[in-house]
Formats: structure tokens, C-alpha cells, sequence
């Protein structure tokens, strides 16, 4: 016997919302487009007609590309900049995720005040602490890349612990109390049990400070400084416009399309675990 498979119609208010989706794709899709056509022309062609395809006379090939590179030490800038977004998220991750089980398991008053005190630093906005973090930073001797961890550690602990909080209040207490009960101590129940669980909350929690750690340019910029060899990838593009305004377009779109190949790349990686991180962090317990 033949199957036969019955197609549902679209409703009005699904092809509108799918419209709108379409709309928004193209709306931010654009600037990409936009950036990566006028990485492949001249300089001088770019602000003449910036939305234009690249012709035989504008086509400059991969000379913004090796100019960037070679002005700027963009393999170095790189290098710090993997360092910096890979030890930030680690320190994030591990940080927060036992804090955020403290904070759960331990009912206490001191432990109520650590977790509003976490809550309350996403509401500070950065630009009040700024320049009293970058004075501090520079008397602390933390103006170098492992310096620059430890305070995208702090920054990024708030969100953190709000997210690993909402998940861990969902886990079940009877899977720790069996796993106390085989021998476990708190750190190898943390480690074994607890942490496996929170996979989809830890991964969420890495997409989301990898994009902002990667593309951040004021923090490197207040910290270190645009004349070290510590520069990461937004100070290292940063460095291309020179004095009284003048501006290597090219190489900056060349750079720009670098810089966003890798972090395209991890999330589209993990993109699948943002959703579901997401709503298993909002759970209250």
C-alpha cells in the first residue's frame, strides 16, 4: 500500500513570522557581505562606492590581506588573543561553576550576599569602573595578558554565576547524597557528577564570553595599551588608522574578515547547546 502523507498548510502567522526571520537574516547578514566585498578592493575605491562589487579596475586580490598582516603582527595579535579568550573562559567556567555550587548547596547568609553581590555586577554598567579598574590594573602589574584573564574573569563571573545557579537548583540533591554515600567528598561530587550535568549551561556560558572576550577592544585597549606587543586582534586593528585621521580601509576590512572567521566558526560549533542552555539556566528552584 502506498503511504500517503498529508502536507500541512502554512498558516498567515507563520509565513509572517518567517518573513520577519528572513528579513533579519539579511538585515545582519549585510554588514558581513558588506566588510568582506571591500576587503577585495583598493583603498582608494572603498569610500568612493563602499556597497559596489569589486571590478577589474577596484580588485586589489589579497594585497588589504598582506598589508593588514604585515603592519599590524597579526599572527602575534592573534596569539594573544586565542591566550586571553581560551584561559578567560577556562577560569570562567571553573570559577563560577563551583562558586555557583556553593552558593546552591550552602544555605547560609554569607552565601546569599555572594550571589546578590554577583547579581548587582551585571547591573553596574563597565564604563563606572573603568578607569579606577585601569588604574588599578596598571598598580597591580596586571597590564599583560595573564593579568587580562584574571580581570575578564571577574568581569564575566556575574552572568556566570547566574546561569550555573538557575541549572544547579534543578539537579536532583539525591544524585549527590548517592554519590556521597559510594565515598565521594565534595570536590569529587562536584567533579564527577555535578559537572558532567551541567554541560549544556557550561557550553552556553563559554559561546557567550568567547564572543564578548574575542571582540572586546576597550579592556585591552585601557589595560595594555595599543604600542605593546600584547595587542589582541580590535587594538591590533585599531593600530591602522594613523595620525590626523588617515585610514588603511582595505587592510582594516582585510582584518576584520580574519578576526571573524575563528569565533564564526566556534559557534556555529556550538550554536546547538545555546538554546538549551539557556532555558535549563532560567530554571528556579
Amino acid at each position: 500500500m502506498e503511504q500517503i502523507t498529508i502536507k500541512k498548510r502554512s498558516t498567515p502567522f507563520q509565513l509572517l513570522i518567517f518573513c520577519i526571520l528572513v528579513i533579519l537574516v539579511i538585515v545582519f547578514l549585510t554588514p558581513v557581505l558588506f566588510v568582506l566585498l571591500n576587503s577585495f578592493k583598493g583603498k582608494l575605491f572603498i569610500s568612493d562606492n563602499p556597497f559596489a562589487l569589486p571590478t577589474s579596475e577596484t580588485f586589489a586580490g589579497f594585497t588589504n590581506y598582506l598589508n593588514g598582516i604585515e603592519k599590524t603582527g597579526f599572527f602575534s595579535a592573534f596569539g594573544w588573543s586565542l591566550f586571553i579568550t581560551v584561559g578567560s573562559v577556562l577560569g570562567i567556567l571553573l570559577f563560577t561553576s563551583m562558586t555557583a555550587y556553593y552558593i546552591t548547596r550552602v544555605k547560609s547568609k554569607f552565601s546569599s550576599i555572594i550571589y546578590y553581590m554577583f547579581v548587582f555586577s551585571m547591573i553596574v554598567p563597565f564604563q563606572m569602573v573603568m578607569f579606577t579598574m585601569s588604574k588599578l590594573a596598571d598598580s597591580l602589574k596586571l597590564n599583560n595578558p595573564l593579568g587580562m584573564v584574571m580581570l575578564y574573569v571577574g568581569f564575566g563571573a556575574g552572568l556566570s554565576v547566574f546561569m550555573f545557579t538557575g541549572f544547579i537548583k534543578s539537579i536532583p540533591i539525591e544524585i549527590e547524597e548517592a554519590a556521597m554515600i559510594d565515598g565521594c567528598n565534595p570536590l569529587q561530587t562536584f567533579f564527577q557528577v555535578v559537572l558532567p550535568i551541567l554541560k549544556p549551561t557550561a557550553i552556553t556560558v563559554a559561546i557567550l564570553n568567547a564572543m564578548w572576550i574575542w571582540n572586546d577592544y576597550l579592556l585591552p585597549y585601557l589595560v595594555i595599551g595599543i604600542s605593546t606587543r600584547f595587542k589582541t586582534i580590535p587594538v591590533a586593528v585599531q593600530y591602522l588608522i594613523g595620525s590626523y585621521g588617515s585610514k588603511d580601509m582595505g587592510a582594516m576590512m582585510a582584518l576584520l574578515v580574519l578576526s571573524i572567521i575563528p569565533i564564526v566558526i566556534f559557534y556555529l560549533f556550538c550554536q546547538k547547546y545555546i538554546i538549551e542552555g539557556v532555558v535549563a539556566g532560567a530554571v528556579k528552584g
